[in-house]
């Protein structure tokens, strides 16, 4: 079969193919490219050899390297805000701590996404929705687990979505230092249990006037 019969026959299986299902793909197979050769591997003809496409099916699902980035964010943020989600501990406390740790298991798992979602690693437009609104919606569940934890009386959050800027702060900041290997300690995680703990306590300590 001839280079173009066998494009005409990859195309012809994906018409039958549900739209949504070859995004699917698009994404895993950029996920897998991003994994393998970092951001600066993540082009379209790349993607689209990954998933076997030809590369105007990925202008044709996902408008492109704009829209392809634009959907890699949305999945990392939602990935993000799922990992994040308060946990069915019966203590407060536990379950915001928790939420900290696997906070840091995300990042660890996945991080050339990560560097795409924070440092512009693949460069884009901060006011792109799946930048502004995904982002925010996985801000928001860490300002529930504040006020989850300070409607219980585990920690005292008068405003919590000042408080869980500072406990993001510093989770987003310790993360970053491991993901560059710039920890000035032999065991980043227990560091890194560590600054949650304290962070917690400083939570846990009623205000002075």
């Amino acid at each position: 079969m001839s280079c173009m019969n066998e494009t005409q026959a990859v195309e012809g299986r994906r018409a039958r193919t549900r739209s949504a299902d070859v995004e699917r793909e698009l994404l895993a197979a950029a996920e897998t490219v991003l994994a393998r050769e970092g951001p600066g591997g993540l082009t379209v003809r790349a993607v689209a050899a990954e998933a076997g496409i030809a590369p105007m099916g990925v202008y044709n699902h996902l408008k492109g390297k704009d829209g392809l980035t634009e959907a890699l964010l949305t999945r990392g943020f939602d990935r993000l805000r799922a990992a994040v989600e308060p946990g069915d501990e019966p203590d407060m406390l536990d379950r915001l701590y928790n939420a900290q740790l696997r906070y840091r298991d995300f990042a660890l798992a996945n991080p050339h996404l990560y560097a795409m979602m924070f440092e512009n690693a693949v460069p884009h437009k901060r006011s792109l929705p799946a930048f502004s609104e995904h982002a925010a919606a996985a801000f928001t569940v860490l300002v529930h687990n504040i006020e989850l934890a300070s409607a219980a009386g585990a920690i005292t959050a008068p405003e919590p979505r000042a408080a869980a800027q500072q406990v993001w702060s510093a989770v987003h900041g310790a993360v970053t230092l491991e993901l560059k290997g710039l920890m000035q300690v032999p065991d980043p995680e227990t560091a890194f249990r560590a600054l949650v703990s304290t962070l917690l306590r400083g939570l846990a300590q009623t205000p002075t006037s």
